[in-house]
């Protein structure tokens, strides 16, 4: 089946926290995982064996903690596009959320079949 989708890996793990100061150090100096860098609003980002975790407080100051599973593709606009051919419901078209210096982090939020939220994301070249 010839399509736009092709998830090359889990790209990114986000959890929410409650205190990104107590996380950052509960990961980085108890679980010894090495940390990547530190991103407004209270977000703070650790290598998990080749995964990136994102540990970040909620926006909205709620108690709710969606964990959100983010799909690397290559190619986001066919993966989109392929997907949204299948019915899934986009909150957004991909967009670009973070200049890496090199390369752009897109991303394209949607829910699964059971309304956990997931992503499609692809870092591109500049």
């Amino acid at each position: 089946m010839g399509s736009g989708l092709k998830v090359r890996r889990v790209g990114q793990i986000a959890m929410t926290v409650g205190d990104v100061e107590r996380a950052r150090a509960f990961y980085g100096d108890v679980l010894e995982l090495t940390h990547l860098f530190d991103a407004p609003p209270r977000m703070s980002f650790f290598d998990c064996g080749g995964i990136r975790l994102l540990l970040g407080e909620a926006e909205d100051g709620s108690q709710e903690r969606p964990t959100i599973l983010y799909l690397d593709v290559a190619d986001i606009q066919g993966a989109h596009e392929t997907l949204a051919g299948r019915g899934v419901h986009f909150d957004a078209a991909p967009h670009k959320v973070a200049d890496l210096g090199d390369r752009e982090l897109w991303l394209a939020f949607f829910r699964d079949s059971e309304g956990n939220l997931l992503a499609l994301m692809s870092e591109m070249p500049k």
